[in-house]
């Protein structure tokens, strides 16, 4: 009869923002990307990383150019943005994964204050659940990130 609620704010599935260790850095995750621009006062508008679960949820998002499914497919921790400006990353890692299992996609961003380093107690202040795994919370590197287009590709980060 009643929901078990991770932490006092009820909020729809759609706009939860959780805090979890991603493949590559901490992060914070949602399904929606103007909550995550305001939890970090940024522009509403601006653009966030998309994380998927799988190649083929990669495919609903965008069109991947021919020249580049294959380096696509065999990458690992890299960003890549397509023609239609979609920065979209693909989670292999096993741990993260088996989170992220329910969701199709979540859009990502560092969990830190814009132009800051990582702060827990500012990341657990902004989130509404927070996912602990076996590993804790490490901030590492973040992904590689490159620009593709149908010919070329230009490694932005």
């Amino acid at each position: 009869m009643f929901q078990k609620i991770e932490k006092k704010v009820c909020k729809s599935q759609k706009n939860l923002i959780y805090l979890a260790q991603c493949d590559t850095t901490i992060g914070l995750l949602s399904a929606n990307m103007q909550i995550l621009n305001i939890a970090k006062n940024r522009p509403a508008s601006q653009n966030v990383l998309m994380q998927v679960a799988s190649l083929q949820a990669l495919k609903d998002y965008v069109r991947i150019p021919p020249l580049h499914k294959n380096r696509i497919r065999k990458s690992t921790l890299c960003t890549f943005v397509y023609p239609n400006k979609k920065a979209i990353r693909v989670v292999y890692d096993s741990l993260h994964s088996r989170f992220f299992a329910p969701f199709c996609a979540l859009y990502s961003t560092s969990a830190n204050p814009t132009k800051g380093s990582f702060n827990q107690q500012w990341a657990e202040k902004v989130c509404d659940v927070i996912v602990r795994d076996k590993r804790g919370f490490i901030e590492n590197q973040g992904s590689k990130m490159y620009k593709i287009n149908h010919k070329k590709i230009k490694r932005i980060r």
